[in-house]
């Protein structure tokens, strides 16, 4: 605690783990990439979006890289050595995160797919006419 005037101010506590999740969602917009705790709860998030890269440049695997590297650099900040992978989406940074991912010095425990796949439900709309 800090005595600030009339006021006290707590300094925030940074938290030390040991294993983490990275969540991947990536679709033919965005790449957005969520780091959290093993309960769920988000420790760090980034996307290309908020790297910089605006229109039809936030869809490159260029911009995912740039994402998944600020999300490491905050890996290493708050001690997480293992992480799980949870890719979601049929977007074109996904290959190039896992990629990183395992050249950098985090453990991989697992790695998995969440794509949404129909078994035949909805109708898919009609074909694209350009």
């Amino acid at each position: 605690m800090i005595k600030k005037g009339s006021k006290i101010i707590q300094k925030k506590v940074k938290r030390k783990l040991s294993k983490g999740i990275i969540h991947i969602k990536s679709n033919f917009n965005n790449t957005l990439i969520t780091l959290t705790n093993l309960k769920g709860d988000t420790i760090a998030w980034s996307s290309s979006g908020s790297c910089g890269f605006k229109g039809a440049r936030k869809s490159t695997p260029f911009a995912a890289k740039i994402a998944i590297e600020t999300i490491l650099k905050r890996c290493f900040d708050f001690g997480i050595k293992q992480v799980k992978i949870l890719i979601n989406g049929p977007g074109p940074g996904r290959e190039t995160v896992i990629r990183i991912l395992q050249k950098g010095d985090l453990k991989i425990i697992l790695i998995r797919d969440m794509t949404p796949i129909p078994h035949n439900g909805c109708r898919p709309p009609k074909k694209r006419r350009i």
